[in-house]
């Protein structure tokens, strides 16, 4: 069973940084999968932050994301990163890693738990 667990949250004060993990247990490695992040707030629909492919090199960020976050992923440790700078209170939200096989067995999205990101003025 591929499971996604997020880590890293907190609350911190506008201008502030966190980094966001996702550890992926489970997932074979035929998947040749994508990696994304996503966030909500209560009352409105989950909304796409950024992704990161198979090899590390396919990037893509929301409008909101780019220029402030950074996407990574660590392949051998099946974990991928989410460097926020420069934190705005609209970054507040629920965070959610999402992992989608394409391949095998295993094909479909599996999402996390989430972890909590609070941001201040």
């Amino acid at each position: 069973q591929v499971e996604p667990v997020e880590s890293g949250g907190g609350s911190v004060q506008a201008g502030g940084s966190l980094k966001l993990s996702c550890t992926v247990h489970g997932a074979e490695t035929y998947c040749r999968e994508e990696m994304s992040w996503y966030r909500q707030v209560p009352g409105k629909e989950r909304e796409f932050v950024a992704s990161i492919d198979t090899s590390g090199t396919t990037l893509k960020y929301s409008d909101s994301a780019r220029g402030r976050f950074t996407i990574s992923r660590d392949s051998p440790r099946n974990t991928m990163y989410l460097q926020m700078d420069s934190l705005k209170p609209e970054d507040t939200a629920m965070y959610y890693c999402k992992f989608y096989c394409r391949y095998g067995l295993q094909k479909g999205s599996y999402w996390g738990q989430g972890t909590q990101v609070t941001v201040s003025s």
